[in-house]
């Protein structure tokens, strides 16, 4: 997989991602993303016209409370079930 920048304001978090988010763990990832910059990739699934988060919330939230419009991503395939 290759990782590439994605628009921040072009993800789609799902609801059930969503209720598991917790403000203090992305205000503390946002301030080590500052100090050492983004060591993991987000990975989004392209779905209907976007891109649907499936790993890295916290990370999302982090750059967004950063002010960043993009965050470093791997776009992955959907799994067919």
């Amino acid at each position: 997989m290759k990782e590439v920048p994605l628009k921040v304001d072009e993800i789609y978090v799902p609801t059930k991602r969503r209720k598991t988010f917790e403000e203090d763990k992305a205000e503390s990832l946002a301030e080590d993303i500052l100090e050492t910059g983004q060591q993991r990739p987000i990975q989004v699934r392209q779905g209907k016209g976007r891109l649907v988060l499936i790993e890295g919330l916290h990370r999302l939230e982090a750059v967004k409370l950063l002010g960043e419009e993009t965050i470093q991503g791997y776009i992955v395939s959907a799994r067919q079930f």
